[in-house]
């Protein structure tokens, strides 16, 4: 059986590693686009619940990622320069090219072949395949070429952001709010080595035209965010790697799956099956859940791949939605988020942990004691928070 796979990213070499450990016999080949050690990002992060699926999963990967990461027990926000800490909310982050080199060292040694540098323009360069795996991004060639079968569906969030890199070494995965004198910004920093942290700029589309952003060069934005941010900077500089303005595209398709002929099946992972807002974390928490999910359902109906890939939508898909639907309550939070910086540090803090619906007071209070001790507090003091 051949499965030939579009992207080295975490979906597609997840799924490749685990399906060549059980199928040894299987053909199995990734073809990425962009240079083995080309990454854009920086960082990702992931919530300590988020991990508990991969230590339950996969645990001889979970122990190899987990020595490479960075790992705090706590969240923190900062509003006009006030820190308010959320124990409990513990988080753990690791460079994107740190995991992706991991997987792609375990992919060969499990015999997966990489071929890495070639962009494909048709899906016919690939020749003929018994699956077809859509692990290519948010800009999936797959997904485009098969749009009629899948039916995708793209609402592009109004907030715009730049991804940026510094070597401030952060203590935890922290949001800081800033006031320019433009309008609002905020900054999802954390730390993924110890010499290196991601810091996300957000910011209202608004904003980003009173500062001139829409017009500046790379150069000129970074600098512009460099003011912003300064103090919290510690005098380091932020590190560009294609940290171009954009708006955040929150997809979704109607159909996993589709034929490119009657013999040959396709399927989309990760980013190229839908998206969720970096705010929660969980794009490659998703990204791995779809692999392992895909590659179970193939141990379970062996090489009948539609069955297979029946099996894996009806498991994957009620698990998904129930996820997005709080991602995309978080994303909105954020397109409000000018409005709420009226509000005290810990009103704000608070708006902030329960902004997705499904946090409620008791909920949150056996997670973080010591926060909700201090809101608590400041109600019984009559401050309202704004």
């Amino acid at each position: 059986m051949r499965v030939a796979v579009l992207g080295a990213g975490p979906a597609g070499l997840l799924f490749s590693l685990l399906a060549k450990r059980r199928r040894p016999e299987w053909r199995v080949e990734v073809i990425e686009q962009n240079p083995a050690d080309a990454t854009y990002g920086f960082g990702v992060v992931f919530s300590e619940r988020a991990l508990q699926f991969l230590e339950r999963d996969e645990p001889k990967l979970s122990r190899v990622i987990e020595g490479a990461m960075e790992r705090w027990p706590m969240q923190r926000i900062v509003h006009r320069g006030e820190r308010v800490d959320v124990d409990g909310n513990g988080f753990s982050a690791i460079g994107r090219l740190a995991l992706r080199e991991i997987l792609q060292k375990l992919c060969r040694e499990a015999g997966v072949s990489i071929e890495y540098g070639r962009a494909i323009a048709s899906l016919d360069e690939i020749g003929s395949a018994d699956l077809v795996v859509g692990a290519d991004g948010s800009s999936s060639l797959v997904r485009k070429t098969l749009e009629a079968q899948f039916q995708p569906s793209i609402e592009l969030l109004t907030n715009r952001f730049a991804w940026y890199g510094t070597a401030q070494p952060f203590d935890c995965l922290t949001l800081t709010f800033r006031n320019s004198p433009h309008g609002a910004f905020v900054a999802h920093h954390y730390r993924h080595s110890l010499s290196m942290s991601t810091f996300v700029v957000e910011c209202s589309e608004a904003t980003w035209k009173r500062a001139g952003l829409d017009r500046a060069s790379d150069a000129q934005s970074q600098a512009y965010c460099e003011r912003v941010f300064a103090a919290d900077l510690g005098g380091h500089a932020l590190v560009s790697n294609k940290s171009v303005w954009r708006q955040f595209p929150l997809l979704r398709n109607e159909h996993w799956t589709a034929r490119r002929s009657p013999s040959e099946c396709v399927v989309l992972l990760g980013d190229a099956l839908r998206t969720v807002h970096f705010s929660i974390g969980s794009g490659t928490r998703l990204a791995f859940e779809d692999a392992i999910a895909l590659e179970r359902a193939f141990a379970e109906c062996g090489e009948d791949v539609p069955l297979a890939l029946a099996v894996f939508e009806r498991e994957r898909r009620p698990v998904v939605e129930k996820l997005l639907a709080a991602a995309k309550a978080s994303s909105y939070w954020y397109e409000q988020f000018s409005e709420k910086m009226a509000f005290e540090p810990w009103r704000l803090a608070y708006d902030y942990m329960t902004r997705s619906g499904r946090m409620p007071d008791e909920r949150l209070k056996q997670m973080a004691p010591k926060f909700m001790a201090k809101v608590e507090a400041a109600r019984g003091a009559g401050r309202a928070g704004a």
